[in-house]
């Protein structure tokens, strides 16, 4: 995550926009650690959103209200009293610092027009918001810190308010290209680490993408790197901190698949192989980032028993298989006993009594084999032995046959609902696993109402370039029902091939498919299968027609004879989704 200085910079430049000269209507306090700011300016009510929490510390405009308790917390009073209908005449950002300070013009008791200071620390775990007077000394602070927490400052009501020391680092806007190269890129350091360990404000991820602007792999050595390196290196950091001081900002959001991964205030240039979304504000960025990246965390939350059922039956069917296999490879041995039983009945009539073995010709091979024989039965009796022998065997082989083909129905069927709790966005999404899991068995029903669960999780729907829609299975329930019940004999089936994945549907309207919605829909195909993570899958496809369901097959199980392939990159960047 990239809550440095730069993202700092672009937040009080988009409030210096929206809330600089507007007065304070509101102030509640819905968390401990949390406050929202009512702001009105030139007609319009912005809501500021601060957080010191040690976990998630934030701050952005954002459109959603949070209820606050009944009885406000004494310092949302102490600020309702001083800057209940104050009003903002400053936004400033002590150099690069994760520091915002707004200063605020208000009424005291007497009349008289006074100064006061909202500071909100954005610090991780130090995180906090400090009220101070005009003289900044601390009036009161929404944590306390006193001298057993913290030894380099204490943030308590009555002392003096100050920055803690930033480890000696530079200030990016008073770097020169000389310091750059002479101080900074000769630490004993690998590059990106140089620059974010020396310079305030600087996080590792934006280290990364200012070695990656200049073309310099971030992880090699300072010493490594050649004088006109360093000098490239020096000009793309102050090119990017002009941009900064200008108030150029490109917030994005970097998404592998659909799951956020980073967000920055600066274009990210070094994911090449993720998709991007830019935004028109950070605080919308920020609301954005923080609701999905929570929405991820909360699905894999929820799934994490479904996933455990998932693995240990997974696990045991494949140790269950894996014994199978060595039964079934014990009974090959079967026809021996066989052959053995023939030679005996065809070349033993001669045999002397009492001999523990015999050489004949097996006519089948041409060869010569060596038969044993259990001396106290006849040459008949050793026959019928090695008949009942081959007997036992070919129905033991018969019967694990079957065995087998049920337990790699069960392996398939269970690695496909993995496949789908891999892809799963939304609770509703998990409902319809659970629910699946339910029917086959692998979760108790804890009891019958009578009722159907609520299935409100639909598959994904994607637009080709050419207008022709695509939907995707999210699970074996979504892929039964696209491909058997919602997809018309023309539409086109894809699937990966020989591995757990979606079906994907492509509905044509009886018309033609251009080349490159075969792409996009093989595509979709790759990066929803096992194999998303591969360079390249294949891909079948073919026209719903020649679809069949096997008899007695799990849901989202099908059958072809007749089907085109592709090979295809599982990337499903520009490909639009409703």
């Amino acid at each position: 995550m990239a809550f440095d200085g730069i993202t700092i910079a672009n937040i009080v430049h988009d409030l210096n926009q929206t809330i600089l000269g507007g007065k304070i209507n509101k102030i509640a306090q819905p968390e401990n650690d949390e406050l929202i700011l009512t702001i009105k300016n030139n007609r319009t009510q912005y809501r500021l959103f601060l957080s010191a929490s040690a976990s998630l510390p934030l701050i952005y405009l954002t459109g959603n209200n949070k209820p606050g308790p009944l009885t406000a917390p004494n310092f949302c009073m102490l600020l309702r009293k001083h800057i209940g209908s104050g009003k903002i005449i400053s936004i400033t950002q002590p150099g690069m610092e994760r520091v915002i300070r707004f200063e605020i013009e208000h009424l005291n008791e007497m009349g008289d027009l006074c100064t006061k200071y909202l500071i909100v620390e954005i610090m991780g775990k130090h995180s906090n918001i400090i009220f101070t007077n005009d003289n900044e000394q601390i009036i009161d602070s929404i944590k306390h810190v006193s001298a057993h927490m913290s030894s380099v400052r204490k943030v308590l009501p009555g002392r003096p308010y100050f920055i803690p020391a930033t480890q000696a680092k530079a200030d990016p806007f008073e770097l020169t290209a000389d310091v750059l190269c002479e101080q900074i890129l000769n630490k004993p350091a690998p590059t990106a680490k140089a620059i974010y360990t020396s310079v305030t404000g600087i996080s590792p991820l934006i280290a990364e993408e200012i070695c990656y602007r200049a073309g310099i792999d971030g992880g090699v050595p300072t010493d490594g790197l050649s004088s006109l390196e360093k000098l490239h290196l020096s000009h793309t950091f102050l090119r990017i901190m002009e941009d900064i001081r200008q108030g150029m900002f490109e917030p994005n959001i970097v998404y592998k698949g659909k799951e956020p991964v980073e967000f920055a205030s600066l274009k990210l240039t070094q994911y090449q192989d993720f998709s991007v979304t830019e935004f028109s504000s950070i605080s919308e960025l920020l609301e954005t980032y923080y609701a999905e990246k929570n929405m991820v965390t909360k699905i894999r939350q929820k799934s994490v028993d479904l996933r455990k059922i998932v693995q240990t039956s997974l696990e045991r069917n494949v140790k269950k298989y894996q014994l199978q296999q060595k039964q079934m490879k014990d009974t090959e041995k079967k026809d021996k006993y066989r052959i053995w039983g023939e030679l005996i009945n065809t070349y033993g009539y001669g045999l002397e009594p009492g001999i523990k073995s015999f050489e004949a010709l097996n006519y089948y091979t041409n060869e010569t084999v060596n038969i044993p024989l259990d001396p106290t039965l006849t040459p008949q009796e050793n026959a019928k032995k090695y008949f009942d022998k081959y007997s036992k065997l070919k129905r033991t082989a018969d019967a694990l046959e079957k065995l087998l083909q049920e337990t790699d129905s069960e392996i398939r069927h269970l690695e496909s609902i993995a496949a789908s709790l891999d892809i799963a966005v939304s609770e509703d999404d998990l409902i319809q696993i659970k629910e699946e899991l339910t029917e086959y068995g692998y979760i108790r029903r804890k009891y019958t109402t009578g009722k159907k669960v609520k299935i409100t999780s639909k598959p994904f729907h994607y637009v080709s370039s050419d207008g022709f829609h695509m939907y995707v299975g999210k699970n074996n329930y979504q892929n039964e029902e696209l491909s058997f019940k919602f997809a018309s004999g023309n539409d086109w089936w894809f699937h990966a091939k020989g591995q757990p994945g979606s079906h994907v549907i492509v509905k044509t309207n009886g018309e033609e498919l251009p080349d490159r919605t075969f792409e996009e829909a093989g595509r979709l195909a790759a990066y929803y299968s096992k194999g998303r993570q591969a360079p390249k899958v294949e891909i079948d496809y073919t026209l719903k027609k020649n679809l069949r369901k096997p008899t007695g097959g799990k849901p989202g199980f099908v059958v072809y004879y007749t089907n085109y392939s592709l090979l295809i990159e599982p990337d499903i960047k520009g490909i639009q989704q409703i």
